[in-house]
């Protein structure tokens, strides 16, 4: 939507809010008054932001996390902006967990980037760390987390569970060439997570995709290493990743322990993209809702921001996306208000009014 702004055109992009649980609430608070700051900075764009209080809030009300027409409401927005779910001393991962992984398979998000890089001003704790950036490029609509399987003679002796990925050649190819183009805009280097000495169908299957593929991308370097040789090295020589693409449960994994070498998962961004935009895309922080600390108003809002300049961008707004970046770089490395996880005494609004403040300085 543009709105005539005297001589200027004034941008208005909807941003559905879906705080979610524990310390996403708290980090999306932060997000609301940067979103805030940046329409002031850069009057040309506006952030309308509706606001929905699904997850536990609403469980505890109406005995699920969100309505059933969700799906629905997110659909007419341009993007959603997540906090975390989980609730777990009330609600079941697996229950609270549905609309997120829902909203990835039915509004096709199927790319999920997650950048791990350590940022200037953050120790890792690998002794010798050295440059860390690696984009972790996760494959986000099939793979192992595909509602398929059942159970049977429940609450009983024999009970069995049954859980079949799906992993289809369309969803693998699109996943990999995303991942191709990416690298030739980076360090021209793509390495694949695989572990087609055990799973011989699904695991051969993206095997045999990336090797025909591959020489549509002569001038990048191509790599595959089994799931836990990739983690080991992620640990002993991060250095050698660029852009990193794995299956759903994968790229999960990697993302997290990407997030733990480089620092803290509290300073690790990500989105989930359509990549069409037929649907909205979804932004969030890597981080979960982390209940051991909900409420003592000491989590890390960095990675929520930075998911959230992930996602201005996404929208168009690069030149206010990069200026977010840059303060947050700025924060980290003068090293003076920052929160626990990363060596402070700070609180997460703290964090938020220094970032806003260089903002608009």
């Amino acid at each position: 939507m543009r709105i005539h702004n005297g001589e200027r055109q004034l941008k208005t992009h909807n941003i559905a809010i879906y705080a979610g649980d524990g310390i996403g609430i708290e980090v999306t608070d932060e997000v609301l008054k940067v979103l805030a700051a940046l329409s002031e900075v850069y009057g040309d764009a506006r952030y309308e932001v509706t606001e929905f209080d699904w997850g536990s809030r609403y469980f505890a009300s109406a005995g699920k996390v969100v309505p059933d027409d969700y799906l629905d409401v997110l659909r007419k927005f341009d993007a959603v902006y997540l906090g975390a779910v989980g609730d777990p001393a009330n609600i079941p991962d697996h229950v609270a967990l549905v609309p997120l992984i829902e909203m990835r398979q039915r509004f096709d998000q199927y790319v999920c980037l997650r950048p791990s890089r350590l940022l200037p001003g953050v120790k890792s704790p690998l002794a010798d760390a050295g440059d860390i950036d690696i984009m972790v490029v996760r494959e986000n609509s099939e793979g192992e987390y595909v509602k398929n399987g059942g159970t049977f003679k429940v609450d009983q002796p024999g009970e069995t569970a049954l859980e079949t990925s799906v992993h289809t050649r369309v969803g693998i190819e699109r996943i990999l060439r995303y991942g191709f183009e990416l690298a030739g805009k980076r360090r021209k280097h793509l390495t694949m997570a695989t572990k087609s000495n055990a799973f011989k169908f699904s695991m051969v299957l993206w095997d045999k995709v990336l090797a025909e593929i591959a020489p549509d991308y002569p001038d990048i370097t191509v790599d595959k290493f089994h799931i836990d040789a990739l983690a080991m090295n992620f640990v002993r020589c991060p250095q050698n990743y660029d852009v990193v693409v794995g299956s759903n449960l994968f790229g999960d994994i990697l993302s997290d322990l990407g997030g733990a070498i480089v620092g803290s998962l509290g300073v690790t961004p990500s989105c989930n993209i359509n990549p069409a935009r037929t649907a909205p895309s979804l932004f969030e922080p890597v981080h979960g809702s982390a209940p051991d600390i909900a409420g003592q108003g000491i989590a890390n809002p960095i990675a929520a921001i930075m998911s959230a300049g992930m996602m201005i961008d996404f929208l168009g707004e690069s030149a206010a996306a990069q200026r977010l970046e840059a303060c947050v770089i700025e924060n980290l490395s003068a090293g003076e208000v920052r929160t626990p996880d990363i060596g402070g005494t700070s609180k997460t609004s703290d964090v938020a009014d220094d970032i806003i403040a260089r903002l608009r300085s």
